[in-house]
């Protein structure tokens, strides 16, 4: 699973090397990613709950098959989130809020709810 909700915050797992504390999302297993590490201690590890605004665009279109988009298709907001601690930049479905709404540099926090009346998922959502 990539996220959890504990206590009604959602956090995002992911991995840490123990040897060069490189972080990974989503988690990886076997040996470290980074190429001048070789360490194979991977750890699962919850990353930070908020993060600023990298770049940001929204989907118009339903993505290709083997997707299976609602019908009628609803546009949905994308952010690529930067986490400093981690020094990671995150993809997710943003909550709430439109490309007009968004601005590189604007502080996210992570939240989740229902996707089209599906499953529980992440998403970014305006920061408290």
């Amino acid at each position: 699973m990539w996220f959890t909700v504990e206590d009604d915050l959602t956090y995002l797992v992911g991995s840490r090397c123990a040897d060069c504390g490189a972080y990974f999302f989503p988690p990886v297993a076997g040996g470290c990613r980074n190429p001048r590490c070789d360490g194979q201690d991977l750890q699962e590890t919850r990353l930070s709950r908020r993060g600023t605004v990298w770049s940001y665009t929204n989907a118009c279109y339903p993505p290709p098959a083997p997707f299976v988009a609602a019908e009628p298709y609803v546009p949905v907001t994308l952010a690529a989130v930067a986490l400093a601690e981690e020094g990671l930049v995150v993809l997710g479905q943003v909550k709430d809020l439109t490309v007009d709404d968004l601005e590189v540099g604007m502080e996210l926090e992570l939240t989740s709810g229902p996707l089209a009346d599906g499953p529980l998922v992440w998403m970014w959502g305006a920061a408290s």
